[in-house]
This record gives structure tokens, sequence and C-alpha cells, in this order.
């Protein structure tokens, strides 16, 4: 290894070690993730970030076809717009039942209370590819929980003018605390319908709520346990790219932030 590459490695390490320590499986994914982001994104303008929504451990090919549109979407619009472009996924937490039973407290405090310790990991490593990457930006791209968590990384950031944030159908709790600003493009209605959840119209998102859990404990039972996302059907929580509101938008903000004359 060369010395800066040793001396890179050993940043990393430290930044991990601050927020993990001794937590040998944290610590390793957290090295990992940083290290393959830096090695992807290297030569490139842009680095865009997918984070999922959920429990924010979904892999872009298991998504739901709205949500991997949008990111679709995006990445075909910075390629007509001429841009270099690497894509990651940030997984704010593990994939498996047991995980997610451990993480349930923690995304419950996020939920109700805003406070969220993985918003202050992802905002350390963005300002961290900054620092190492002359002249990148970053793009954030999520959908419910995660453009809610999108948002919590942007508060993190504060005025941090490298990073910018595309939301869409972020749930009523995170709205009091939502911070809108120039960098920020939220998103929350699709055009069709309002957005139940957005909204707070218990009295139509309450029953889809209770109805999608009833089918996920019907699957779970059967033995053929499904994410908890493909059992609801939310009214209006769904931005598909297709829809002229949706693509259009964001359309519009990549084009006035990235097109022709923006360096």
């Amino acid at each position: 290894m060369t010395t800066d590459a040793v001396t890179l490695q050993e940043e990393i390490n430290s930044l991990a070690q601050q927020f993990f320590g001794s937590a040998a499986e944290k610590h390793g994914h957290f090295v990992n993730w940083l290290q393959d982001t830096f090695a992807s994104t290297w030569g490139k303008e842009f680095l865009l970030i997918h984070n999922p929504g959920g429990w924010g451990s979904t892999r872009l090919e298991h998504c739901l076809d709205w949500e991997r549109s949008i990111v679709t979407g995006v990445s075909d619009t910075m390629d007509r717009l001429g841009r270099r472009w690497a894509l990651v996924q940030y997984f704010r937490s593990g994939n498996t039942a047991w995980q997610h039973i451990r993480e349930a407290r923690e995304e419950l405090v996020f939920f109700f209370g805003g406070k969220y310790f993985q918003a202050k990991v992802m905002a350390a490593c963005l300002r961290f590819l900054t620092q190492q990457i002359r002249n990148l930006r970053i793009i954030l791209v999520g959908a419910s929980q995660g453009a809610a968590f999108s948002n919590a990384v942007m508060r993190e950031l504060g005025d941090f003018p490298q990073v910018y944030s595309i939301e869409l159908g972020i749930f009523f709790p995170h709205m009091s605390r939502r911070v809108i600003t120039e960098r920020t493009l939220a998103i929350d209605s699709n055009g069709l319908m309002p957005d139940s959840m957005a909204h707070r119209d218990l009295r139509v998102a309450f029953p889809a709520y209770a109805a999608g859990l009833f089918r996920w404990c019907q699957y779970w039972f059967q033995g053929k346990p499904t994410e908890f996302a493909r059992c609801t059907n939310l009214p209006g929580h769904e931005y598909r790219w297709e829809y002229p509101e949706v693509r259009h938008r964001i359309e519009d903000f990549l084009a006035a932030n990235f097109g022709a004359g923006q360096k």
C-alpha cells in the first residue's frame, strides 16, 4: 500500500473507532462501506446515495418497484445532464428479523422523537468523503422512512453546501422537525392523490396500515415471511417516476442545481 493509502485506512479506522469502539461487527461494516464508497466515487463528480425506506436494509433490486424507479430516474437524469456519478446504498440497519428486533427501540425513538445515532454516523461519512475527494457533491435519495433519515442527516450537516437531498413521502411524525433548504427537494404528493401518511390522514391510513399488518402476520405464520412494505397499500404513498408531478419536480431540481452552466 502507498503512504496515502495507509493514511486513508488509518483515518477510516479512527473514524470507526469514534462511533463503534470495540463493537467489531459494526466497526467492520462501517469501514467496509466507507472504503468501498471511496473507491467507487474516486474520479466522479457526484455520489448518489440511496437510503432505502422501511428498516433501511433493503437492497435496491428488492425494493418496491416504484422506489427503484426513482433511483433509476435520478441516475438517468444525471446521465442526460452529462455528469459523472457513482451510486451506492447506505444500510442503516441489519436485514434479519433478530437485528430488526434489536434495533426496534432506536427506530421508535427516531420515528417519534427524531434522534438517530445513524444520522450522526452518516453525516460524518459524508464530511469525510467530501474532504478526501475534491469538488465532490453528494445527492441523498430517500422515500418514506428513507426520506426521514435523509432529512435527519441534513440536519446533522447543517449549512454544508456539498450535500443535497431528494425526499419523497416523509411520514407525518417527522414533519414538525423537517428542515428544508435550497439544497432539499421535499415531495409530499405524487400529483394524483394526497399522501395519507405524509398528511396525517389517519382515517384513511390507519385501516390500510392495520390490513397490512394482518397480511404480514399471515405470511409469517404460513412460513412465508415478507417485508412489511409489500403487505401495505397506503393511499397516495407511492411515488413512481412515471407520475408527471414526481418526475418533473425531480428533473427540474437536478437541472437547476447541476445542469448546463452549473459548476
